[in-house]
């Protein structure tokens, strides 16, 4: 059965992959992009299914009404991929706040009121799937991104407790972890901090350098990666959480590893500070 999808983000990369998967499924596709020209390549994809809408996330009062002319259009929301975003690289001591604002303004707020634009209307029909693009780099960590990563791990906890909340009303939530992909989001979609602190230049030159040859040379097939949103959206009980990568698969797994010896490490210690005389615990 087809269904009306609002992709954010479809003038490249992954949402443009996301959005082609979908209209071959026969799925209506309203995207989101940032200028005219894009608007016009997206809607030349399907003259009647595929319908292009002028959005920046940053203008979050513009999101609401957006989503509501997306919905006039082609139907009530039924699939959100909520995939819009960039990146900024740099250390912690280089990148400027301005920078973290930035950041958090697109991928977490505006994503967020992208999401809460669309639920309402799910809730309501008890029934609808929420998919937001995450990052590798939002269940593990890599220097020099601890701006975007920081985003990324704020959007896998956001979905987590949203898909808890939900459940109940029909309503499935995924966050999607993709590792290096056949896209430029290591060019254009990555702001690059200026360096200005020789002490880092051992450790993060070489990681920049790298980088910036893996613009375009993921191991990751866009495409695949829209078939395989496709794959959860048809499935009985669709995961919270889905890697897409055989890199992510190994370096989120290596990081979570690093995270649970800390915790086997440290266990005593962190039994040794509950109150002597009892309380109340937490449970699930």
């Amino acid at each position: 059965m087809s269904k009306t999808f609002l992709v954010t983000g479809v003038s490249s990369g992954l949402g443009l992959a996301i959005a082609r998967q979908a209209l071959a499924a026969g799925h209506r596709v309203a995207g989101t992009v940032r200028t005219q020209q894009h608007a016009a390549a997206f809607e030349s994809l399907d003259a009647e299914r595929a319908r292009a809408f002028l959005l920046d996330l940053t203008e979050q009062d513009r999101i609401e009404p957006t989503v509501r002319a997306a919905e006039a259009a082609l139907g009530p929301i039924e699939v959100l991929v909520a995939n819009a975003g960039y990146g900024v690289e740099g250390t912690f001591e280089e990148s400027s706040m301005a920078d973290l604002r930035r950041q958090f303004e697109v991928n977490v707020f505006g994503t967020v009121a992208t999401m809460k634009a669309v639920l309402p209307g799910m809730r309501e029909r008890r029934g609808g799937h929420i998919f937001v693009i995450t990052s590798m780099g939002g269940m593990t960590t890599f220097p020099g991104l601890s701006f975007y990563e920081g985003s990324k791990h704020a959007m896998e906890g956001i979905t987590e407790g949203l898909a808890q909340e939900v459940e109940q009303f029909g309503v499935r939530v995924t966050a999607v972890a993709p590792g290096a992909f056949a896209t430029d989001w290591a060019g254009r979609s990555l702001v690059r901090a200026p360096r200005g602190i020789p002490d880092y230049d051992e450790l993060f030159d070489p990681i920049r350098a790298r980088r910036q040859a893996l613009a375009g040379q993921g191991i990751g097939d866009p495409d695949r990666a829209g078939q395989a949103v496709l794959a959860v959206l048809d499935a009985e009980v669709p995961p919270v959480h889905l890697l897409l990568g055989s890199d992510a698969l190994r370096l989120v797994t290596a990081g979570r590893r690093r995270v649970q010896n800390d915790i086997d490490t440290w266990k005593e210690l962190s039994l040794s500070t509950d109150r002597s005389d009892g309380g109340v615990t937490v449970s699930a």
